[in-house]
């Protein structure tokens, strides 16, 4: 009941047991893997797994190239220097995005250059993209983050304007659908990323598409050092990656429909709101977006994000924006980014697992945001 005292305050938890696990315990994964390594194919650096993975990956999104790598970090600096990006040249990314992207273009010697976030779900805000365009951009990094989706035609469509080539990050977003396409497919490279608590888990790894012979054929050489890949993902990894794909799709429909239901069971809460998205999306959801406000909520976010935790509730705050604790010589933006500083404070994220939950679970998530929010007097104090 929502009446009842919070978890933090003594009371009992909503889900004593805490949030599901993940990766889920899935029979089919456990047969991959018991085939890979009756087979011996494990211990090869070639056993055909990876292989298979990278076909299945083309065709899932329709791709003409996949290469795997060893994380999706390493994905987008691959995709950066494959795109002969460097000293002098400027990569316009949104201000608040996945830190290690920012860091990639310096790692190539390049200058990050910031951008406003949406409104309605604090992904990059394409229609700032114009302003940020300068002699020496040569790069859009974009990616879709906590079921946030960007408007990929406006983004490449500006990309060709100006001769600008374009890094699709759907790390989050693995088999998510923007505007028809799927992502990663937008851009001139797409990323994903497999580590640990993503959608499709091989506790590491990460993937490169695209549909540029050329670029292809770049990022073959960089991941190669002489005749061997240096950063490939194993046999073993590949082999649980596949029965994972071949389930995405579904699992994706399970987590859409979850999101509105859980809409529906939160209902009105003042200072909370889910991501919304203003384009034709079918959106992927790693980790649900809400939008919090802690003056209109009555709790820090903070507070809030301590209390559901411990009402098991696997709730975090979302990242750092990229400017916060910058000197302003690391990067250069065009406007204020009051937005992406709201995104700073208030972003709280929802880990995807128990998405795939049965109501009752939908209803735990939903009850203790509500016995949260019907005890906020109390909770206020809390350091």
């Amino acid at each position: 009941m929502v009446n009842d005292p919070p978890a933090i305050l003594g009371g009992t938890a909503v889900r004593p047991e805490g949030p599901p696990d993940w990766p889920l315990a899935d029979p089919d994964v456990e047969v991959a893997l018991q085939g890979a390594v009756k087979s011996g194919t494990w211990g090869k650096y070639d056993g055909g797994c990876v292989s298979q993975l990278e076909a299945a990956l083309a065709s899932f999104h329709q791709s003409a190239h996949v290469l795997t790598c060893s994380s999706g970090t390493l994905a987008v600096e691959l995709a950066l220097r494959a795109l002969r990006i460097g000293a002098g040249d400027e990569v316009i990314l949104s201000a608040y995005d996945y830190e290690p992207n920012f860091l990639a273009v310096h790692a190539v010697g390049a200058q990050p250059v910031l951008v406003e976030v949406a409104e309605s779900n604090w992904n990059i805000d394409t229609a700032h993209l114009e302003h940020a365009v300068s002699k020496d951009t040569r790069a859009i990094i974009v990616s879709h983050l906590h079921g946030g989706m960007v408007d990929m035609e406006r983004v490449t469509s500006l990309a060709r304007q100006h001769d600008i080539r374009v890094i699709e990050d759907a790390a989050q977003a693995t088999g998510a659908i923007v505007q028809c396409k799927r992502a990663g497919t937008w851009g001139d490279i797409g990323v994903l990323s497999f580590g640990g608590s993503k959608l499709l888990s091989a506790g590491r790894g990460g993937a490169l598409l695209t549909n540029h012979s050329d670029l292809h054929q770049r990022l073959r050489v960089l991941l190669r050092r002489g005749v061997q890949q240096w950063a490939a993902i194993s046999e073993l990894q590949a082999a649980v990656l596949l029965p994972q794909l071949a389930k995405l799709e579904q699992r994706n429909e399970m987590r859409r429909a979850a999101i509105t239901r859980l809409r529906d069971l939160l209902g009105e809460i003042p200072g909370l709101r889910l991501f919304s998205n203003s384009v034709a999306c079918l959106p992927a959801f790693y980790k649900a977006g809400f939008q919090f406000d802690r003056h209109a909520f009555g709790l820090s976010r903070e507070q809030f994000v301590a209390a559901l935790r411990m009402e098991g509730i696997a709730v975090d705050a979302g990242f750092r924006a990229m400017h916060v604790g910058r000197a302003a010589g690391r990067f250069r933006c065009t406007t204020e980014l009051s937005r992406a500083n709201q995104a700073h404070h208030g972003a709280v994220v929802l880990h995807h697992p128990v998405l795939l939950g049965a109501e009752d679970d939908l209803r735990q998530v939903a009850r203790a945001v509500h016995k949260v929010y019907s005890n906020v007097d109390r909770l206020a104090g809390l350091s």
